[in-house]
């Protein structure tokens, strides 16, 4: 049976320079500056040369294949083509599997050059062979002839900071040693364990990472240190540990604090006009056990403002207190313009994977649309202190559901819908904060359910967020150490982490049918518009299919698993690949209504970006397809595609 074992100082004026400014809308001329097109990551381009009416005449007008793809054999993990290319300079800068840095012509697909960082490929990492994109930086000290004018940031999957000149590839000898920076250099931060996925962030002459940490592992992980680094010499700046150290053991050891992670594996925003660095954090380590962690853990499952200058807390707000159930703010903070009660607030929107959406005013951290503390159910885990409340929005509405019982049980037989019954019978299910437990308890949205590191994107012509989500239920069962221990203990399907440290190990599983499909009833996977300024949704449909997923499934209702994000134009166009089936989709903004798909080379499990080089050049929309490193039953791939008007 196929088991689902998935643990994203110029103003544009041009498309050569880089900043967090978006063009007006009806631009005939744009760029992809940064991961999210603006620093924000608002991921909107005011480009309308396709639209509504003509984008079903888009074709594919070039295609890059990078060769950098592994099945898992030869003592490699399966890759996953993750990256968003970003445009400067007239230059499309993108990352592959392997952590290769290529730069091409945004017109043609033509490489200029390559850089390889020559990673071991057979480590183990904890998210696979994947990387989400690169960073830059424009050395205002420097004329554009001089080498490393223009800096290209790569944070690798063992743990380095790469700085490389635009124009050649080069590496930066100024920066760090020799043009990199070992990110390691920390007690506990072992490579494979310790790695990087996502792009740096640039603000104010510095390039800022995060990390990613592989779960449940053990109690002690490493720190989910955030640093920051001078984008010309790579010194360090400043460091900042969303958690406590860990206290040794005492006399009093069962109060010691012992833990980790609470990592920003995710993309990090900044607001260069306010000097802000904005990071989303993880759960702290383990997952599903937090006896050696009591209080709700600050700032773990958060968003924090930090001054870029020092590293100092400007604010945080806390998504999940005590966190017992992989809801990392798995999304990249958005910053954005809304209307509300009259005023234009500078907010930013976070969401994370129990499907709700937080609206903050961007100065302060206050929420903007109220949050209220509500009693949540509590563990009967011994050794366990669950928080006694959690953070609901009031009038924002849940993305996803937040409960699920076995007479809800899907199937394509009557057979698949008993089966999964009975895989729910007896679980503990008290919805979306249901604690682990030693019997087992429902899962719902789940780890890979609510809003993933998919994020999303707001158009301000219409005051609305685009967000995909999934829908999956899963079982999370805590074992007692010492049956965890004894091989001769019958184990049960699913994935089995140890925990180290603690009294439990843990089992999860999405919980899924004979016919392989997910229990819980389709969509799996939707694409949600929510009109910000009302705080309701506009509209939502479902993305994509599972039509063919672990075998051919007739007549299957619509709605995929789906990892890759959304961007919207100006154009009227929400454009999204990601799901399970090989498709780049278009839909119309206002309605929801889908337009136009685009078949791929492979899944593609990345966000897009578009760009416009010249008032008469075309607009071009590009995606990396290679499908998923977890996603077993899918194909692989190494293209980058581009589509455009005929």
């Amino acid at each position: 049976m196929l088991k689902l074992t998935v643990a994203l100082a110029l103003a544009l004026m041009s498309v050569t320079a880089s900043s967090c400014a978006s063009q007006p809308s009806g631009s005939d001329v744009d760029g992809w500056a940064y991961y999210g097109h603006d620093a924000g990551g608002m991921r909107y381009s005011p480009l309308i040369q396709i639209t509504r009416s003509n984008v079903s005449q888009l074709r594919v007008a070039w295609t890059v294949h990078t060769g950098d793809v592994s099945d898992g054999t030869n003592g490699r993990q399966r890759s996953g083509f993750e990256t968003t290319p970003i445009l400067v300079d007239d230059t499309l800068y993108f990352t592959t599997p392997f952590n290769r840095v290529i730069a091409v012509n945004p017109e043609t697909g033509q490489q200029r050059w390559a850089y390889d960082p020559h990673i071991d490929l057979t480590s183990s990492y904890g998210d696979g062979l994947i990387n989400r994109g690169v960073a830059n930086w424009l050395d205002g000290a420097r004329v554009p002839d001089q080498p490393c004018h223009r800096r290209i940031f790569e944070a690798t999957l063992d743990a380095r900071l790469v700085a490389l000149d635009g124009a050649t590839g080069q590496p930066c000898t100024d920066f760090g040693d020799g043009g990199q920076v070992n990110l390691t250099g920390v007690s506990g931060f072992r490579r494979g364990v310790y790695h990087m996925t996502s792009p740096p962030a640039v603000i104010d002459d510095l390039v800022i990472v995060g990390s990613a940490i592989n779960d449940n592992n053990q109690i002690d992980m490493a720190s989910g240190l955030v640093r920051a680094f001078d984008a010309r010499s790579g010194k360090l700046r400043w460091g900042w540990n969303p958690i406590p150290a860990n206290v040794p053991n005492t006399a009093n050891a069962a109060h010691a604090w012992r833990s980790g992670a609470a990592n920003a594996w995710s993309i990090i925003s900044v607001d260069p006009d306010r000097h802000l660095v904005f990071v989303p954090t993880g759960s702290a380590s383990p997952d599903y056990f937090g006896g050696f962690r009591p209080g709700d853990g600050k700032w773990a499952d958060a968003v924090v403002a930090l001054r870029a200058g020092t590293g100092e807390i400007a604010w945080g707000f806390q998504l999940v207190h005590h966190d017992l159930w992989d809801y990392d703010s798995a999304p990249p903070p958005l910053l954005a313009m809304l209307p509300h009660d009259g005023q234009t607030l500078p907010v930013l929107i976070q969401g994370n994977k129990t499907g709700f959406l937080y609206v903050l005013n961007r100065d302060t951290g206050a929420p903007v649309w109220p949050v209220e503390e509500r009693q949540v159910p509590q563990s009967d885990v011994p050794g366990e202190a669950t928080a006694q409340t959690q953070p609901f929005p009031e009038r924002l509405p849940a993305l996803t559901r937040q409960r699920f019982s076995g007479d809800e049980a899907w199937g394509p037989t009557e057979a698949d819908r008993d089966a999964c019954r009975r895989l729910m019978d007896g679980l503990r299910n008290d919805g979306v904060f249901t604690p682990p437990s030693l019997k087992g308890s429902l899962a719902v949205p789940g780890n890979l359910g609510g809003i993933t590191w998919s994020g999303y994107a707001f158009d301000p012509a219409h005051n609305l967020l685009v967000v995909n989500t999934n829908n999956l239920p899963a079982l999370v069962k805590l074992i007692p150490r010492v049956l965890f221990d004894d091989r001769s203990h019958p184990r049960e399907a699913g994935e089995y982490a140890p925990q180290t440290g603690t009294p439990y190990g843990m089992v999860r599983r999405f919980l899924q049918s004979p016919s392989n499909l997910p229990c819980g009833a389709p969509p799996w996977g939707t694409l949600v518009a929510v009109d910000m300024r009302e705080g309701k949704i506009r509209w939502q449909v479902p993305l994509g299919s599972m039509e063919n997923f672990g075998g051919h499934h007739a007549g299957v209702p619509p709605g995929s698993i789906n990892l890759g994000g959304p961007i919207t134009t100006a154009g009227g166009i929400v454009f999204i690949a990601g799901t399970f089936d090989p498709y780049l989709r278009a839909f119309d903004t206002e309605t929801g209504r889908e337009l136009w798909k685009g078949i791929l080379p492979a899944s593609g499990h990345a966000t897009p970006m578009t760009y416009k080089l010249t008032a008469k050049g075309k607009q071009y929309v590009v995606v990396a397809a290679g499908g998923h490193p977890k996603l077993s039953e899918e194909s692989l791939g190494d293209a980058l595609v581009a589509f455009a008007l005929p």
